[in-house]
């Protein structure tokens, strides 16, 4: 075991898949020469060569494109965007091209690429630069969607994502790579669609991913204090998600919270509402609270922005309000 940072795991978990396959390679703006925006590639150019870790200009759709076609063509790339918000000039190739393409193609080609890069806010970075974005490529079918909340977990899954032979959004965030973790020195992988129970409790479940999870770490140790035991749930992949683990969960502690850093209309948290309320319905013993950022987008204001942004003494009366306390 050995501590490393996000960076350091992201970069570990591309490189170890690149020396185990030839046709994998990375492509994105800043990738190579800089070593990556926020150095999550740092040291791979000098490893792997231009051919294999390649600087594009700044055009999302036309090199989100290009690696669309060269996995149809038996390559598996990792296109990495900048921020996801830069995601949104490429949308149409990979809504309409990586996650059709097996069906409209009758199963004849198989799309293996991975779009990876931050998403949601971090800090003061202004409307444009800080939006969620996982319920909206969640809503399309032939996605998998994975945001991990640490180190340990981001390897294992981004592993298994290069490896799958679907199209894969792996969403990080600008404020966790900096953040370190044991993590194993041999190989491992992390399967796709299966949650993670982080903290076992009996009064309610807290269900969340990505790096807003860290505000209900910080709620539970509150919340012992007043005697409430809160089961923490960490989704990792939004799609396929994992029902049954929450479902087992809600069964056991008869209430549910649910907190996400997006907004709240179609939100992952309102489907998981809607899943709860039509599967365990006779097990709630109090009404679904869900926990978002309020309806507008996210303001430039330091001030404006902490009131914006979901925090643990939301967590905290909400899980309150469930339990009646």
């Amino acid at each position: 075991m050995s501590e490393k940072t996000f960076r350091e795991v992201i970069a570990e978990a591309m490189s170890e898949e690149m020396r185990r396959d030839e046709s994998i390679y990375l492509m994105g703006e800043e990738v190579a020469e800089y070593n990556g925006a926020y150095k999550a590639s740092k040291g791979m150019l000098d490893e792997f060569g231009p051919k294999r870790i390649i600087d594009t200009p700044i055009s999302e759709l036309g090199f989100s494109g290009i690696g669309i076609g060269s996995a149809m063509n038996g390559n598996r790339p990792i296109i990495e965007f900048m921020t996801f918000n830069f995601s949104l000039v490429g949308i149409d190739q990979i809504i309409n091209n990586a996650a059709k393409m097996r069906q409209m193609s009758g199963g004849q080609w198989n799309i293996p690429i991975v779009f990876r890069g931050p998403t949601a806010s971090a800090g003061q970075l202004g409307a444009t630069h800080s939006q969620a974005f996982e319920s909206w490529y969640a809503n399309c079918p032939g996605l998998k969607v994975i945001v991990p909340s640490n180190p340990y977990d981001a390897k294992g899954l981004l592993k298994s994502a290069i490896r799958d032979n679907d199209p894969v959004i792996f969403m990080e965030s600008e404020q966790m790579y900096g953040d370190k973790m044991e993590i194993p020195d041999e190989e491992y992988t992390i399967p796709i669609g299966v949650a993670d129970i982080k903290r076992e409790g009996t009064d309610c479940t807290v269900v969340s991913f990505g790096k807003v999870i860290k505000e209900a770490y910080k709620a539970a140790d509150e919340l012992e204090k007043d005697g409430i035991s809160i089961e923490i749930i960490d989704l990792r992949t939004v799609k396929p998600l994992d029902y049954d683990t929450v479902l087992k969960s809600v069964k056991k502690t008869n209430r549910l919270v649910v907190l996400e850093e997006a907004w709240p209309f179609g939100s992952v948290a309102t489907e998981i509402a809607y899943m709860v309320q039509q599967k365990a319905f006779d097990f709630l013993d109090a009404p679904i609270k869900r926990i978002t950022t309020p309806d507008a987008p996210a303001p430039f204001s330091s001030k404006l922005f902490e009131a914006w942004y979901p925090k643990a003494k939301d967590v905290i009366n909400a899980v309150k309000s469930v339990t009646y306390k």
